[in-house]
């Protein structure tokens, strides 16, 4: 199938909820909205269940504060016959300053599958665009280094 990229921005307000009593967002709030925002574009791909198979390493580049906007950009970098990448690029705003912050970075595998759990073909993506096609080559790599 060849479609425009295929791509998600979800933001959320950091609330006091999400924080420690320092004001510190949680690693694994951020490690869900990730999560989240990695299956819509894999249920858009899809238009089917998904579930996360990996993600790969997460390493948290700057601390998040109650009061930042969190806004998380998902892209599909490649399918496989069941399976597809999802890259996810997490920043924070300072709304009082304008100043953004790149907070991570991850690759997730998402598995598309049926109403008995099991993995289901999906079709196949065929990136257009210069960065789409550069992410598409750098997932393959990635993909070769893990079963080597």
């Amino acid at each position: 199938m060849t479609t425009p990229d295929c791509c998600a921005t979800m933001a959320h307000m950091m609330m006091p909820q999400h924080a420690n009593p320092q004001g510190n967002v949680h690693g694994g709030v951020i490690m869900k909205f990730i999560d989240d925002a990695a299956a819509v574009v894999a249920m858009r791909h899809s238009r089917s269940t998904v579930v996360t198979a990996s993600i790969e390493q997460l390493s948290f580049h700057n601390p998040v504060f109650i009061g930042n906007l969190l806004t998380l950009k998902a892209s599909l970098n490649m399918t496989g016959r069941t399976s597809m990448e999802i890259g996810v690029k997490v920043e924070a705003e300072d709304p009082r300053s304008g100043e953004i912050a790149h907070i991570a970075s991850a690759y997730l595998t998402f598995v598309a599958i049926d109403e008995n759990h099991r993995p289901i073909n999906i079709a196949p993506w065929i990136p257009v665009t210069p960065a789409a096609k550069r992410r598409e080559q750098d997932a393959r790599k990635r993909k070769m280094q893990r079963s080597s």
